[in-house]
């Protein structure tokens, strides 16, 4: 997966935190939905704006912030 693609960091969008295509959805909002027990379908429904692959790309960021592995395709 090329998270370069999904996964933005710009110090001017949500001071800097790693968001979605460059909107104002960080990551961390994304997986706060998921951890309430939102389905990536209620997400999806509830908010047109995102794709399933934003929330794919959100969990594969944080897995591999998590491990402490580089994430090198992310800028």
């Amino acid at each position: 997966m090329n998270l370069k693609q999904r996964i933005t960091i710009d110090p001017e969008i949500c001071h800097g935190k790693p968001c979605i295509r460059g909107m104002r959805w960080p990551v961390e909002v994304i997986l706060d939905l998921l951890g309430s027990g939102m389905s990536v379908e209620d997400i999806l429904e509830d908010h047109k704006e995102l794709e399933k692959e934003d929330i794919l790309a959100s969990l594969h960021f944080a897995k591999l912030s998590l491990s402490g592995q580089m994430v090198k395709d992310v800028a």
